[in-house]
């Protein structure tokens, strides 16, 4: 019988996220599979990518819209951003080091709105005095991103509870974005 499609996309996107230049054979391991099987589902590894590709885009796009990051108080909506991030934080790191795995420019544009409506929200809170506004707002995107990517690996190697490690993101990057004053 054959895995869920999505099952084998998650672990092959965490594995992908730590060893982004993994075999088939590597990824199919991860996954607790064989490389037959992981070849019935996708003809490759172009393939593969590109449905990990697909699927997380997807994911970070209905995370952003459950967050709902243009209502109320920006640091309660960062908050809810990193507590959705939980269904797409295996696919994070993949999608960050993805680029490196297509050409230049080649930017899903799925990608680039649910990036701008992230950066949206930090220069939102920038313009109503609650965050810094000596960072920008790509910065504080792309820390957004690497703070999540780091705690979920943290929880996949079992260093971070994983109750804890949307509230430890949260407030980490809060510590440091918050204006001193609103602090």
């Amino acid at each position: 019988m054959l895995p869920d499609r999505e099952a084998l996309l998650h672990d092959a996107a965490a594995h992908l996220g730590r060893h982004p230049t993994a075999s088939m054979d590597d990824i199919a391991r991860a996954a607790g599979i064989s490389r037959a099987t992981l070849h019935r589902w996708f003809a490759g590894r172009d393939a593969l990518v590109r449905g990990l590709e697909q699927l997380g885009i997807s994911r970070v796009r209905a995370a952003v819209d459950a967050a709902r990051l243009e209502e109320g108080d920006p640091g309660d909506a960062l908050r809810r951003l990193i507590a959705e991030a939980e269904s797409f934080a295996g696919f994070l790191g993949f999608l960050m080091s993805e680029s490196q795995l297509f050409e230049p420019g080649a930017v899903d544009p799925g990608w680039t709105e649910a990036d701008e409506r992230i950066a949206a929200l930090f220069r939102r809170g920038q313009e109503t005095g609650v965050f810094r506004v000596e960072l920008t707002a790509a910065f504080l995107t792309e820390a957004l991103y690497a703070l999540v990517t780091a705690c979920a690996w943290a929880v996949q190697e079992g260093r971070v509870a994983e109750r804890d490690a949307g509230p430890m993101t949260a407030e980490l990057l809060l510590g440091g974005l918050l204006r001193r004053d609103a602090r």
